[in-house]
C-alpha cells in the first residue's frame, strides 16, 4: 500500500505509484456480474459452449467487469492520507485491448496523470480537494498486451480547515 500525503499530490503527477497484487478472475465473478447487469452473453456464462465455439477457447470476463475492478485495484494500492473521502468522478478514456479468460490473473499499474486543486466550494466536504486523473493499465498475467487501459477521474477530499463550516447534506429531501 502506497501512502500519499494530501499536500504532496502535485509532486507525484506523471509517476507510477503502484503495481497491485494479481487478482484471479473466477467464473463465479463472471456469473455474478452477468446476473447484476443482465449481460448473459454466452461467451461469458456458457462455459461448455465457450470452450467449443468461442475464438477465446473458453469463457472470458465482461469488459465492464474488468473495468469495474479499478476502484478495488486503486483502493488496495494507494491511500491518500489527510483525505476524509474519495469519490469516483468518471472516466475519460477506456480501451479493452485484450480478452480476460476466466481463470487468468490481472493486476493494475497505477499512475497519476494529472491533479487539479478543487475550490472548497466545489467539494462535498467544504474543505480542500484534488481532482485526479489516474492512468491505470490492467495487465494480464502471461500476456504482453494489457487487458484494459483507462483514465479514471476521482476526487480526494479533506475536512474543512475551519471547523465551524457546516457541510451541506447531500441526502435528498423526501
Amino acid at each position: 500500500m502506497r501512502e500519499i500525503a494530501f499536500e504532496d499530490i502535485p509532486t507525484l503527477v506523471g509517476q507510477e505509484l503502484a503495481v497491485t497484487e494479481w487478482q484471479t478472475i473466477t467464473q463465479s465473478q463472471v456469473d455474478l456480474f452477468a446476473q447484476a447487469t443482465g449481460d448473459h452473453q454466452w461467451i461469458h456464462v456458457d462455459v461448455e459452449r465457450a470452450k467449443r465455439e468461442s475464438p477465446f477457447g473458453g469463457p472470458v470476463a465482461h469488459g465492464f467487469l474488468t473495468l469495474s475492478l479499478l476502484p478495488m485495484l486503486l483502493g488496495n494500492s494507494v491511500r491518500v492520507t489527510g483525505a476524509v473521502m474519495g469519490v469516483n468522478y468518471g472516466l475519460n478514456r477506456v480501451r479493452f485491448t485484450a480478452p480476460v479468460p476466466v481463470g487468468s490473473a490481472v493486476r493494475g499499474r497505477v499512475a497519476i496523470k494529472s491533479a487539479d486543486r478543487l475550490d472548497p466550494a466545489d467539494t462535498l466536504t467544504g474543505g480542500p480537494g484534488w481532482q485526479f486523473v489516474w492512468s491505470v493499465t490492467i495487465e494480464l498475467q502471461g500476456f504482453e498486451r494489457p487487458a484494459c487501459v483507462a483514465e479514471m477521474v476521482s476526487r480526494s477530499l479533506a475536512a474543512p480547515v475551519d471547523a465551524s463550516v457546516v457541510v451541506p447534506s447531500t441526502t435528498p429531501v423526501r
